[in-house]
Parts: structure tokens; sequence; C-alpha cells
């Protein structure tokens, strides 16, 4: 290999990496928090409480990051489809290479605006975000979720709602995961 084939390949890389990382300070300046990896006693938790429902489940992950929580619904709850919506490029597209790479067949990402997704298809929603877009979610829960879908949100609760359980796990940072079940709407 040719010193200038080298130093060409190097200088792409170094490129890549660079508009990599001013993606996701970009994305996490504009989202308010940057793409957090959950513990694996999280990861756990939440996969219990999926693994435990009936039927196929379809499972939606608000803000999916690198992707390590809804490659692990994938691989623990075998009749869980899963689909991972980010919006930052990198982890985005790590989460799509990591799913080849471990032929998860179950688990799709794209990207997508948390705000402006259709929920009313989810069975359950996982959240691993910030107060403030959970604050912001709950409204959104409310309006577009279907009634008797699951939330689970990992570490921040739902403002004004109520969970039906929570579950510390026994992390360095007794991190909750809070479980809620979508109401039936009231009509109008």
């Amino acid at each position: 290999m040719s010193s200038t084939f080298y130093s060409t390949f190097m200088t792409i890389v170094a490129g890549v990496v660079l508009i990599g990382l001013v993606s996701i300070v970009y994305r996490s300046w504009r989202n308010g928090i940057s793409p957090m990896p959950s513990s694996a006693q999280a990861r756990r938790a939440v996969s219990t409480v999926i693994g435990r429902m009936n039927g196929p489940v379809r499972v939606i992950e608000a803000g999916s990051g690198w992707g390590h929580l809804a490659l692990h619904i994938a691989e623990r709850c075998k009749e869980c489809t899963v689909e991972g919506v980010e919006n930052a490029s990198l982890p985005l597209w790590t989460s799509k290479l990591a799913r080849f790479a471990l032929w998860r067949s179950k688990v799709i990402f794209r990207r997508g605006d948390i705000y402006k997704e259709a929920y009313e298809q989810a069975d359950v929603i996982v959240c691993y975000l910030y107060p403030g877009a959970m604050k912001r979610l709950s409204g959104i829960f409310k309006e577009k979720a279907k009634p008797g879908a699951r939330i689970i949100s990992v570490c921040f609760a739902l403002p004004d709602w109520q969970p039906n359980g929570v579950i510390v796990c026994s992390d360095v940072y007794r991190t909750p995961v809070y479980l809620y079940d979508v109401p039936n709407r009231i009509p109008e």
C-alpha cells in the first residue's frame, strides 16, 4: 500500500469522523441531550417487561440513539418487532450497521422526529430521553398512543402520568424504569 493511498484514506476517515462528531454535537444541541447507551440492567428490565406480553408486539423506541436498547429487545423478545426512531446521523448509521452485523431481522432503525411519530400502531413505546422531551411527549402520547399501549421510560418519568409500576435497577445509578399504560380517551 502506497503512502499516498494511506494518507488519502486516513484523511477521508478523519473527515468522516469529524462530520460524525459535528452531527452529534449539532443534534445534541438541538435535541437537548446526547445519545446515551442504557445500562445492561435497564435493558434487561425493559426486555423482561415486554417479554411478558402475549402475542406479537410492535415496539417503537423513541430516540433510539446507538441502538443498544432496541437491539436487546429484539434479541430477547422473540415475538416483537422493534422500530428505532433517531434523528442524529452517526448513532443512526451505527445502529443500522449493528443490526446487520448481529443479524437482527426483527428490528429496523430509521431517521425520524419523535415528536411527529405515528405512535397509534405501537403496542409498546420505549423511551430513554431527558425530562424536557418527556414533558413534550406527555401530551403527544395522550393524544396519539393507542389506548392500552404500554409506555416504558428509562430514567425519567412522564409528567402528569401516574406509573403503574417502577422497577429500580441494580446498576450503579439505581436507574428507575417507569411503566405506564395509555388510558382510554374520554369522548368529547
